[in-house]
């Protein structure tokens, strides 16, 4: 092992400082090298590659279990143990979120929130029967790009959502008419978000009761109520938006192809048996 690591780091650092850190003799290391690569060590190499491809089409963003699913998805059969000693080994790590916070709820006092109907249930028995929605923001040169979306919790599909520079009412409605224009769900959805001043203006209420849908919304100062918009929101920031963009028009275009090509049709949720939400619900209607 310690060989293994020296080999596959001697391009950034000596081999005489490594075996002296190691606590092995050059010569030894040498000797090694010259060996023929045994059978573990070959099948090694073989799954080192198939790892770094799988983590370069995950966009860096993939950990062991996501690494192995993608891999067992092909066919090739390995322990998650072994998959995660070789990326460390290798140095192959999936992206980790970084926290900056602006606030995005604005609550308004004199409004009436309606109560707490989902109740932190975040199962749901089929499409368009329970969907949550929030706003987030996205971090620019140019200032803050907001993002308000809509997910349908049996999927966890992104089924709405649309970007502005500003957190007005028609940020979250444009985000639910494109959810309602592409799913046409049948009355008495239910609906659930936070208590922000976009979510209970009348004109968003207005909305909702002329879909038909239920409401439901999370308790004062509680983000566990919505936990499961809080978790695609992080995953997000730290898949795609995990350093400032340049320009609000490069988040944009980040984002759209974010959730559009890569969270809703590849990738692998471990909350669905590793599999995409498009292959989730696709599945399901068979």
């Amino acid at each position: 092992m310690k060989y293994e690591f020296i080999a596959t780091h001697q391009g950034e650092h000596t081999i005489q400082g490594m075996c002296r850190v190691l606590r092995v003799g050059r010569s030894g290391y040498y000797a090694w090298c010259s060996r023929p690569l045994s059978p573990r060590a070959q099948a090694n190499q073989a799954l080192v590659m198939q790892i770094q491809e799988e983590h370069r089409v995950s966009r860096e963003t993939y950990g062991s279990p996501r690494i192995q699913a993608a891999l067992q998805r092909k066919g090739v059969a390995c322990g998650r143990h072994r998959i995660a000693r070789l990326m460390r080994l290798h140095r192959i790590i999936g992206r980790k979120a970084h926290k900056r916070f602006p606030r995005t709820t604005q609550r308004n006092p004199q409004a009436t929130p309606v109560p707490n109907l989902l109740n932190q249930d975040f199962s749901a028995p089929a499409m368009n029967r329970k969907w949550v929605s929030d706003i987030t923001y996205i971090d620019t040169a140019e200032g803050w790009l907001y993002l308000a979306a809509v997910l349908d919790l049996f999927s966890r599909q992104v089924v709405g959502w649309t970007m502005a520079d500003h957190m007005q009412t028609s940020l979250v409605e444009e985000a639910l008419k494109m959810a309602m224009l592409r799913r046409q769900p049948s009355p008495g959805l239910l609906h659930h978000s936070d208590q922000g001043s976009q979510y209970t203006s009348e004109a968003y209420q207005q909305a909702l009761a002329a879909y038909h849908c239920q409401v439901s919304m999370s308790r004062r100062g509680n983000c566990f109520d919505n936990a499961a918009m809080e978790s695609f929101f992080s995953t997000l920031k730290t898949e795609c938006a995990s350093q400032p963009f340049a320009t609000r028009a490069q988040a944009r275009t980040a984002i759209f192809e974010y959730i559009e090509a890569w969270y809703n049709r590849q990738r692998l949720h471990s909350s669905l048996g590793y599999l995409s939400p498009v292959e989730f619900e696709s599945n399901s209607r068979h």
